[in-house]
């Protein structure tokens, strides 16, 4: 929903000339007052704008603090004048929340990072003895620089310049170009007669032409174009010199057949990628194949039949050494890390993408000294998220081997209801560190986090995909289900039915992401892979860097922002026979931009109790989340109806209470709220009342009032003017 929908008659009144220069007086950071005529474009409009285009804000103003005092200031003012913050901290939330108050507090000004091992003793650097990066300098942002330092050691940004890092943040093909390839529909299409019927799926009539290209591709045993995997992650040129014979492989070739050992050392004679392809039988044959005219990518030049039990990966000859597409592998695989954990600290403000990003190319030494040392990453969800998964929750890659992103939480500056500023930990303010690890919105505003980073040298990940056929894909996902039963903590491991266009075929995609190297890994992959009722149309799991892991689940999504969104997620104690059949059958009638997703949970989650998410929640089998996205201009009930009926309907069964915090979507029933939460709700409520008494925080998944009476979930949007519909 757009501002530009309102008419003069029906926009909030501006916040007033008195308590505008009141605020810009009090902080150092820019304000951003709402334009007296709504269509015009100001700072205001992009920095209330979030990644569902259906949200509308009616707030006054934009402020955007330097530090934690900037923020106390702010939350001063707002209690003062009784006006109600929202926090806007940085990350791709759906729900709204973040511009529903009065006041949007944008926190992308706090971008300071750095990495530390650990003491000798095993102890940290507290964020106590730590000043915040901004806080050494007293200039506005835009009078010069203060001498502090951003996530790559720059001085902090300027407002528009952070606006189009985030968009360069949104490009996601990194992480696997033979997925980009596949999704780009820059491919030939196959033999019609290598084609099964297409599924049962109408198209919107009121899809304009193209509008899901983007998210898509024609879903039929479409070829592979080689000449884009040999170059550069961002061509999907032709290579020159190639014939049209060597650019292309078929789907079919993608064999579940093991991988023989590959002479593909530094000397290796150069050959086409489809005589390699085609002499191997391995389906990972076009990641060594340079071409005629080419050298081969360092990424690619691995030097498997070196002999020993180190494996190093060579960067010469190669353009794209240094790059970010090399992080993570320009070392041994089999590198032993010095340290167990480092400690990252990280501004709110910092995007996930940036965090990562900086913690693969600031490695830490390794105990043997060989290469450039081992990336270190804090546990996240996959991309793309904010920094306050930090106090939601936090399930991705990593979470079955070390636990979700709250578990590894060490410390949490925040700004209290009142202004106070605190440093919250195991020792101080107890009650409260319980609390923030899962509930901090509702609570706080987190300015700096500290948390556990851990080596991950290298992982076996990648994806396998297969075109949906809706009388097979029953099979595939219990298959899958089979597979990973009693799975160890290394691995991670999801199915994702996502719906394509009418006339094009939507997909089952399986993401494996096992936490070490090939050798072990490869048994998951071969036990996975061998399921036999379709053709496998990609399989690209190999071993990469960590960072690129990380894209991969937003690479086969395809999001956007500026469409209209709606999430709904379940944990679930275990995934029976009749409910796939059902799931199956209800997804086949799903609108395009629809994507249901299987988690494998467990794990390293069952071993944290210290924190607001209970061990009911924590013992889940799986998680469950649908993923919605749909065109601003279509209008089908389906695009919701079926997400309701599928969590709220068919798995009732098995649920166990709410979703996890994080997975909490828009107009969230108050009960699926409270359900999160389990037995630890009543404790819950009672530090609410303690540290936010006039509920100030209410801009959030908070389903109760400042009395402590239960609100409907269209209470925490601001009333839409009689005409517009959300």
């Amino acid at each position: 929903m757009s501002d530009a929908l309102l008419a003069p008659a029906q926009m909030p009144p501006p916040l007033s000339k008195e308590l505008y220069d009141e605020l810009t007086a009090s902080i150092r950071g820019p304000v951003y007052a709402r334009p007296e005529q709504n269509d015009v474009k100001s700072d205001f409009t992009e920095y209330s704008a979030i990644f569902n285009g259906n949200v509308l804000t009616l707030a006054k103003a934009v402020v955007c603090p330097l530090d934690a005092d900037d923020m106390s200031r702010v939350i001063i003012f707002c209690n003062k004048h009784s006006l109600s913050p929202s926090i806007k901290a940085g990350g791709y939330g759906t729900a709204g929340w973040a511009i529903n108050g009065e006041i949007i507090v944008d926190l992308s000004r706090l971008v300071e990072i750095d990495i530390e091992a650990p003491n000798e003793d095993g102890s940290f650097t507290s964020l106590k003895d730590t000043a915040p990066a901004n806080s050494k300098g007293k200039r506005r942002v835009g009078e010069g620089s203060s001498g502090t330092s951003g996530p790559s050691g720059a001085t902090p940004h300027s407002g528009k310049r952070r606006r189009e890092e985030d968009a360069a943040l949104r490009s996601y093909d990194s992480a696997s170009a033979t997925v980009a390839a596949f999704l780009s529909g820059s491919t030939p299409p196959a033999s019609p007669t290598d084609q099964p019927p297409p599924t049962n799926r109408r198209r919107l009539e009121t899809t304009p032409p193209g509008a899901a290209g983007d998210l898509y591709l024609a879903a039929t045993n479409a070829d592979i174009n080689m000449a884009s995997l040999s170059s550069s992650e961002s061509s999907n040129s032709p290579t020159a010199g190639q014939s049209p014979a060597s650019q292309v492989v078929s789907p079919a070739t993608y064999a579940t057949t093991p991988s023989p050992v590959r002479e593909t050392g530094q000397g290796s004679p150069a050959t086409s990628a489809s005589t390699r392809l085609q002499a191997s039988a391995d389906p990972f044959a076009y990641l060594n194949a340079p071409s005629s005219s080419q050298p081969l990518p360092a990424v690619v030049q691995s030097s498997f039949s070196q002999p020993g039990p180190l494996r190093s990966w060579t960067a010469a000859g190669s353009t794209l050494a240094g790059s970010d597409l090399t992080e993570g592998l320009l070392f041994h695989a089999h590198a032993e890390p010095l340290h167990e954990h480092a400690y990252v600290t990280f501004g709110a403000g910092m995007r996930q993408k940036e965090i990562d990003r900086y913690t693969a190319q600031n490695k830490l030494e390794a105990k043997n000294g060989v290469g450039e040392g081992i990336p270190y990453h804090v546990p996240f969800s996959a991309h793309p998220v904010g920094s306050s998964i930090m106090m939601l929750g936090g399930f991705g890659f990593l979470s079955r081997l070390r636990g979700l992103s709250i578990d590894n939480l060490v410390e949490v500056e925040m700004v209290l209801a009142d202004g106070q500023i605190v440093v919250v930990n195991e020792n101080e303010h107890p009650d409260l560190w319980w609390a923030v690890r899962g509930a901090g919105p509702a609570l706080g505003v987190a300015t700096r986090y500290k948390a556990r980073a851990f080596p991950v040298p290298v992982v076996f990940a990648g994806n396998i995909i297969y075109r949906f056929n809706r009388a097979t894909a029953p099979s595939l996902i219990r298959h899958f289900r089979d597979c990973v039963k009693g799975a160890p903590r290394e691995l991670y491991a999801n199915a994702i039915l996502t719906a394509g266009p009418a006339g094009k075929d939507s997909l089952v995609v399986i993401q494996m992401c096992y936490v070490g190297d090939k050798e072990h890994g490869q048994e998951f992959l071969s036990a996975i892979s061998s399921w036999d009722g379709e053709k496998c149309m990609l399989n690209e799991v190999d071993e990469k860097s960590f960072l690129h892991q990380q894209d991969s689940v937003a690479q086969v999504l395809r999001g956007k922002a500026g469409r209209q969104w709606f999430i709904r997620s379940a944990l679930i104690s275990s995934l029976p026979d009749d409910l796939i059949n059902e799931t199956v059958a209800q997804f086949a009638d799903t609108p395009v931009g629809c994507t249901w997703l299987f988690e494998l949970a467990g794990g390293a989650l069952t071993d944290f109790e210290n924190t607001c998410v209970p061990k009911s929640q924590r013992e889940a089998a799986f998680t469950i989340a649908a993923l919605h996205q749909w065109e601003m201009n279509i209008d089908d009930d389906r695009c919701i109806d079926s997400a309701e009926e599928w969590i709220a309907g068919t798995l009732d069964p098995v649920h166990l209470g709410g979703p996890l915090p994080c997975f909490l979507g828009r107009l969230e029933p108050p009960e699926r709220t409270k359900a999160c939460f389990g037995d630890s709700w009543e404790r819950l409520v009672e530090i609410k009342k303690k540290y936010d008494p006039s509920n100030i925080f209410r801009n959030s998944f908070w389903p109760l009032n400042a009395e402590g009476d239960i609100v409907q979930p269209n209470t925490h949007e601001p009333p839409l003017p009689l005409g517009l519909r959300r």
